[in-house]
């Protein structure tokens, strides 16, 4: 059972940001984990969260992976570490 009670993606809505949030929806699919992934654009509440550097993957509100966008497997890694 998986302790993960939210993932969000944080980002300008740029390519990379994209990118990032379609590749977290996949990781999830790929590991059966039926859990919705937030799409924040807002720059007000990303600056709110503290985050300088986007793309930003945040799982539990702790942030995972910032300023990159890794691959699906990678992020994978990151979800299991949960």
């Amino acid at each position: 059972m998986n302790n993960i009670k939210n993932i969000k993606v944080l980002g300008s809505g740029c390519p990379n940001c994209e990118k990032l949030f379609e590749s977290t929806k996949e990781a999830l699919k790929d590991l059966e984990i039926n859990i919705k992934v937030e799409y924040v654009t807002d720059i007000n509440k990303i600056m709110a969260l503290g985050v300088i550097t986007t793309p930003v993957l945040m799982i539990n509100d702790k942030l995972a992976i910032s300023g990159r966008v890794p691959g699906v497997d990678e992020i994978k890694d990151v979800i299991n570490k949960y």
